[in-house]
C-alpha cells in the first residue's frame, strides 16, 4: 500500500498536467490519509495562504490519538507543470492517547516537519497533495516516526490575487 499510493499519485499529476492548466486558491478543505504510525494519521485538513508562497495548515485527527496540529508551509512553483507546486515547513501538534486497557491516558505533544507536492485542477475546484511528514514526540515520550506519508484531497474556496509586477 505505502508504494502504491505514491505511484497512483504520480502518475494522476503526469495525466493531469498534459491536459489542464491550473489556478491557484485560496483556502482548501478536505481530508488527509496517512500512515497509522502518525500521531496526526487520517484527518480532517484546512490550508489557507496567507500570501502567494506561504499557507498554514490545520489538522484534525479522531482517532486514537484524537489530536490536532498546524503546520507554516512554504510552496514553490514546480517546473514545467502548471499548477503543480511543491513545499516544505514545520510544524506543532498536540493530541490524546487513550489506552484501552487503563482509565488514564497520555499527553503527546511533538514537533513535525512536512516536504510534498501540491497539484490544484484548472477546471475544479479540487486540490491534491501528497507528502512525508515526519513527527518527533517530544511529551509524554521522544520518539521519533519518520514513517508518516499522507494524501489529502481538499475542496478549494476563492481564488489567490495576482501579484502585479512593474
Amino acid at each position: 500500500m505505502k508504494k502504491i499510493l505514491p505511484a497512483l499519485f504520480i502518475l494522476t499529476f503526469i495525466s493531469v498536467s498534459k491536459t489542464t492548466s491550473a489556478q491557484d486558491y485560496k483556502t482548501a478543505l478536505g481530508i488527509r490519509l496517512s500512515t497509522d504510525a502518525a500521531v496526526i494519521n487520517n484527518s480532517v485538513s484546512i490550508k489557507h495562504f496567507i500570501n502567494e508562497k506561504v499557507a498554514i495548515e490545520g489538522l484534525l485527527a479522531f482517532s486514537n490519538p484524537v489530536a490536532i496540529g498546524g503546520l507554516l508551509e512554504i510552496h514553490k512553483p514546480f517546473t514545467g507543470t502548471e499548477g503543480l507546486k511543491w513545499f516544505y515547513g514545520g510544524g506543532i501538534y498536540l493530541g490524546f492517547d487513550s489506552d484501552k486497557t487503563k482509565t488514564t491516558g497520555r499527553n503527546l505533544m511533538g514537533a513535525m516537519g512536512v516536504v510534498g507536492l501540491d497539484y490544484k485542477f484548472a477546471n475544479a475546484p479540487l486540490n491534491l497533495s501528497l507528502d512525508w511528514k515526519p513527527e518527533l514526540n517530544i511529551i509524554d515520550e521522544i520518539n521519533f516516526e519518520p514513517a508518516t506519508i499522507g494524501f489529502s484531497a481538499r475542496f478549494t474556496f476563492g481564488k489567490k490575487a495576482a501579484i502585479k509586477t512593474e
